[in-house]
């Protein structure tokens, strides 16, 4: 029996090398989102000045975190072909910065908050959902990190918080702006958007 489950280790390692050797999906979490957390329960960010460091600290967190294609292209669907080469650019760092203010907000609530990260579970070959919660004085909030492993980490492409996917909730708003105006006015709005949140 031992000498099957070597057999089948071995195999597995051959076929893929990178999954062999890879921290989990859920330790990948984990890490990454005790780093944000730990930024954001600096003290230190009482003053303007302070949060402004914070943010400057966090998007190294967040592009280490998050899978910036895949996110803009799981939120716009069909109409990412919609947009030429440089338009899709744009929309990924307009998006990614979007993102990472909506995360940050959400979770900078809970950042006084107990964290417990529950377990994972494998969805594709490649795909796994992390599943979190967020323990407050009244309640569980559930959070789930949908991730893929690519390039021989695990990155997020979707969040979702209390069953509301990050996603999906961006997709409606952006394909509801498609539907009537061009992929120019789209990042024109976002660009507003950005200015407006840093103000």
């Amino acid at each position: 029996m031992r000498r099957k489950w070597v057999l089948i280790f071995c195999v597995f390692t051959f076929f893929f090398p990178e999954w062999a050797t890879a921290t989990s999906a859920l330790e990948t979490v984990r890490v990454n989102v005790n780093k944000v957390l730990e930024i954001l329960r600096d003290p230190t960010r009482k003053s303007q000045f302070a949060k402004e460091i914070k943010e400057d600290r966090i998007r190294p967190v967040f592009k280490e975190m998050f899978d910036d294609v895949e996110l803009s292209k799981r939120t716009l669907g069909r109409n990412w072909t919609s947009l030429n080469s440089a338009q899709q650019e744009e929309f990924v760092t307009l998006f990614r910065r979007i993102l990472e203010n909506a995360y940050a907000d959400k979770i900078l609530s809970y950042t006084n908050e107990q964290v417990v990260f529950d377990r994972e579970v494998t969805i594709a070959p490649n795909r796994a959902e992390v599943y979190t919660r967020v323990i407050t004085s009244s309640k569980q909030i559930p959070v789930v990190y949908r991730v893929i492993f690519k390039d021989g980490t695990w990155k997020v492409y979707d969040v979702v918080i209390e069953n509301v996917s990050l996603v999906q909730n961006y997709r409606s708003q952006f394909n509801d702006i498609l539907s009537k105006e061009t992929p120019e006015k789209l990042l024109e709005t976002m660009r507003k958007k950005l200015q407006e949140k840093k103000a």
